[in-house]
């Protein structure tokens, strides 16, 4: 969708709602549509340059009015454009403004809870929607797995929408009735400033570790990305931060009013002490001021638990009573490809996780190790044209299951054997990984070698559906490919998507 269709039929005027906005061969300019795609132009569509790091929307005003652009929307006046311009210091930032308006503002109708972080946006915001569905109230959800308006459900593109279709999944909300969301705010939609018109009513901070590098070059600029979730709260709203983690902890200062502090180790407001972890799930008790109450989750894990507390502390900012948030946090099965139980009839246990970062990683195989008795096998690889500088990292922290067995994840234009030299470079030398570029085959191998009381973790894909290799998209879901091998049999042969597009790899280790 490119296009934005208004339920303001009249449209909007951009002075009005573009403070410190100038305009150039007009005193105000009318907008009844709006668009970022010059080709998607047509009679009275406003057109927004907006400026990106590989193209800028500047070189494509001609383009836009020759397509039927009534108006544009510029950072720095146009020479010989015949039609009337706003001139604007940050277009990204005042074209998600225009988008919001043309829908009616719709964040100003609900109570939305966004949510950021490197690790932990997904699992929370499912924790969220389940807290209040559980409570009676019709919740909508944007992020990773899916964009659900309440009522209907995609799955989603981004982790975060564009301003265009977030707006509109907004404005679907509130036409159907949902009157609560919860929103993943990732680090580049904050950066690109995809929700500078959606208010939000708490703004969770789940860790800041490393991530996206390649896009943000540096942890201060990363950091920095991560502190806009502050200016869409709307007035009385809750900056909620996780005490444990320096880098969300170290935001204090940054939050503009109330802000609710949750942890496990250090002191927060929201707390939780875990009583016991098993293959099957997690019991804690949760604790809020006075208040406490037992809680038992299918989920496992730490991070889990963590995830949980940033959840009920927006909860109880929300109004929702600590049982019914124990209640919700219950309800919650799982989450797609999160820590996900894959029981095939094996003697072993099986997890899909999505962790890709180091940190996720380490956490991940904490969690898994707590269930095992026997070996842990970690199946994991790094995603091609994106951070280098994380591959050594998750070498590393792969390299604290007891078989670390290293393939690929989505290798796009690199070479995967390059790839894993490059996470194979931060293991240990004792460490001695198993080195499969077949993710298929690797998956096969690992679970060829566990036994009784030992668990096989597939890490880095989670719940998508697809390996990119070179152009191409490849059908590829980690939970299918483990259902296959083990329904039959392991070592016979299998009926898995062949990936042999990627080439061998020589074995630098071998299992004990």
């Amino acid at each position: 969708m490119s296009l934005i269709h208004p339920r303001i039929p009249l449209g909007i005027t951009l002075r009005r709602i573009l403070s410190g906005a100038s305009f150039v061969g007009c005193a105000d300019i009318r907008v009844q549509h709006a668009t970022h795609n010059s080709l998607d132009c047509s009679s009275q569509a406003m057109f927004a340059a907006l400026r990106g790091r590989e193209f800028d929307g500047h070189h494509f005003i001609r383009d836009a009015i020759q397509h039927g652009a009534t108006s544009v929307l510029v950072e720095y006046p146009q020479s010989d454009v015949p039609v009337p311009q706003c001139v604007v210091r940050n277009t990204r930032q005042a074209f998600a403004r225009i988008c919001s308006a043309l829908n009616g503002d719709p964040s100003r109708e609900l109570s939305i809870v966004g949510v950021t972080g490197t690790n932990g946006k997904t699992t929370t915001t499912w924790l969220v929607r389940s807290i209040l569905q559980t409570a009676g109230i019709q919740t909508g959800l944007l992020g990773t797995i899916e964009y659900n308006d309440g009522i209907r459900a995609e799955p989603s593109t981004l982790t975060t929408p564009d301003s265009m279709m977030l707006t509109e999944w907004l404005s679907s909300m509130v036409s159907h009735g949902t009157t609560h969301a919860a929103i993943e705010m990732s680090s580049h939609a904050l950066d690109q400033c995809r929700c500078a018109g959606t208010l939000i009513d708490a703004a969770v901070m789940t860790n800041i570790t490393h991530d996206h590098l390649d896009y943000h070059l540096d942890y201060d600029a990363y950091r920095a990305s991560k502190l806009h979730i502050f200016e869409s709260l709307k007035p009385g709203g809750v900056a909620v931060l996780n005490a444990d983690d320096p880098g969300s902890i170290s935001c204090l200062a940054h939050a503009p009013g109330q802000v609710i502090t949750f942890g496990i180790h250090n002191s927060a407001d929201v707390s939780a002490t875990i009583l016991q972890q098993s293959s099957r799930g997690t019991t804690f008790v949760l604790t809020a001021g006075v208040e406490r109450i037992e809680v038992r989750t299918s989920m496992i894990g730490e991070h889990n638990v963590s995830n949980c507390l940033a959840a009920a502390a927006a909860m109880l900012h929300a109004g929702i009573a600590l049982p019914d948030i124990a209640a919700g946090i219950e309800a919650l099965t799982d989450v797609p490809g999160r820590l996900e139980r894959i029981d095939c009839g094996q003697p072993f246990n099986i997890f899909v996780d999505y962790a890709h970062t180091d940190d996720a990683l380490q956490r991940a195989i904490a969690a898994a190790k707590t269930l095992t008795a026997g070996r842990l096998f970690c199946v994991f690889g790094a995603g091609g044209d994106r951070d280098r500088s994380k591959r050594p990292l998750l070498g590393c922290a792969g390299a604290s299951a007891d078989v670390a067995v290293v393939t690929s994840d989505n290798p796009r234009s690199e070479s995967p054997t390059q790839i894993i030299d490059e996470i194979v470079a931060g293991m240990p030398i004792a460490a001695q990984p198993h080195i499969e570029a077949d993710r298929a085959e690797a998956i096969r191998w690992a679970l060829s070698q566990a036994g009784p009381q030992d668990t096989v973790l597939v890490a880095g894909k989670g719940h998508e559906s697809e390996q990119i290799i070179g152009s191409q998209r490849l059908h590829f879901d980690d939970r299918e490919v483990i259902g296959r091998i083990v329904t039959a049999g392991l070592k016979g042969p299998h009926d898995i998507p062949a990936t042999n597009l990627i080439g061998p790899h020589k074995n630098i280790g071998q299992i004990a």
